[in-house]
């Protein structure tokens, strides 16, 4: 039942490679286990002036019996005072030490108007919770590459996913010198018998232009754009058509990164282009205004597609097929993502992944459906997705608290999301 090549709709791999050399804090269970992990990451890697920065990654804080953030004051202790930043498993948020605050320049002064990115305490002090693009000031200091160390990670994380049976692989956010290390790693994903679909951040693609589209082999190929229209679930950013139950001060329903002027515009220009949009949408207002932005330019360029799709309205459901959209979510985040819909949206529960309803309407499993995993923000392995899609909950948990149930499809249609496209 299962194919014997696989793709891997959704992945990051030179983040992939990137995080095996970080503390793994996946199964992290307090506060106080994360400050254990990076003193003792800390105390065995000393600062030797090229890599001071000590850095944690997919951290789950609504697993933990009291979900909090460690403090920027408890980071810079157990890290010895160096630049510290963990993780959230989504990407989307982190937390980082003082000295690491101090570096990407967010003082303790509060911005005025306030940063709704920057979380600060009663007296104006950063606590060191960041989201979205003042996580991403932080990201980009310890993530600061040579290209060698880009190619190396890249292949790391190539061979990694080759590995596990993926032939094909869709890279979700290529920046162009990703798309370099990809391109001078031609050779190595022939040995690896490994095709590379690309998406480049759409402020990047004019900048793009004058490059080839593909590797000397072809094995990497430029396939599209990538935008990212709302946050995360876990963050209360994902952009919501009802309230959460506890919403971040002042974004009732997540936060719009994306208006929908400017979404069309996108979809235009990439249209003329020739290269579709791959829209990072979580919420389900934010699918709704990528579809309806879709819907409004009538691209005749094949291929738009929306990542996450984790919660779908019933109205928006048939308009995926109606429309030619591929739908890529990913469903092993539903096995993450338990305790924040429970505790966020408890009135939406069965609008999370809608992949009977979608099937239903005309998504064809492999065809507009496709399944990946956004490694590294959880593991690739596909069984994960498998036991999401069929089952609706972990693995030994109790049925009755499954999302969704109604919306299980079978482990056969599950496996035909991964089946890839006929020549890659």
């Amino acid at each position: 039942m299962r194919p014997a090549r696989l793709r891997e709709a959704h992945a990051h791999v030179g983040q992939l490679g990137e995080s095996l050399a970080m503390v793994d804090l996946s199964d992290a269970t307090s506060v106080g286990d994360v400050l254990v992990r990076i003193e003792d990451r800390a105390a065995a890697h000393p600062a030797d002036g090229a890599n001071d920065w000590v850095v944690g990654r997919s951290l789950r804080i609504e697993g933990f019996d009291e979900p909090r953030w460690p403090g920027a004051d408890e980071l810079d202790r157990a890290a010895g005072g160096r630049p510290c930043a963990v993780i959230s498993f989504d990407h989307h948020a982190l937390a980082a030490g003082r000295t690491a605050l101090r570096l990407a320049g967010i003082e303790a002064a509060p911005a005025d108007p306030p940063d709704p990115y920057v979380e600060r305490d009663r007296a104006g002090r950063p606590t060191g919770v960041l989201l979205e693009r003042a996580a991403r000031q932080v990201w980009s200091l310890f993530s600061a590459r040579t290209h060698e160390q880009r190619r190396a990670d890249t292949l790391a994380g190539m061979t990694r996913l080759a590995e596990m049976g993926f032939a094909e692989i869709h890279d979700l956010l290529t920046h162009l010198p990703l798309l370099d290390a990809l391109f001078d790693l031609d050779d190595e994903l022939e040995r690896l018998d490994v095709v590379v679909r690309a998406y480049v951040p759409f402020d990047q693609l004019i900048d793009h232009q004058s490059r080839p589209l593909a590797s000397r082999s072809g094995r990497v190929r430029v396939a599209g754009a990538k935008i990212f229209v709302d946050g995360t679930l876990n963050c209360r950013t994902a952009w919501m058509l009802e309230p959460f139950l506890e919403p971040m001060p002042g974004h009732p329903t997540g936060m719009a990164l994306i208006e929908p002027g400017e979404l069309r515009n996108i979809v235009s220009t990439c249209d003329d282009l020739g290269l579709p949009v791959a829209a990072h949408a979580i919420g389900d207002g934010a699918v709704r205004a990528v579809l309806d932005s879709i819907e409004s330019v009538a691209p005749t360029t094949r291929g738009f597609r929306i990542e996450h799709a984790e919660l779908i309205d019933e109205a928006d459901v048939p308009r995926f097929a109606d429309l030619g959209v591929i739908c890529s979510p990913q469903p092993c985040h539903l096995l993450a993502d338990v305790e924040a819909l429970n505790r966020y949206l408890p009135h939406r529960l069965d609008r999370v992944l809608p992949l009977r309803e979608l099937i239903d309407a005309g998504c064809a499993p492999g065809e507009l459906l496709w399944f990946g995993s956004d490694v590294p923000i959880v593991r690739a392995d596909p069984e994960d997705s498998i036991q999401a899609a069929t089952q609706r909950r972990r693995v030994g948990m109790d049925p009755a608290r499954a999302i969704a149930p109604a919306q299980a499809i079978t482990e056969a249609e599950a496996w035909a999301c991964f089946a890839p496209a006929e020549g890659g």
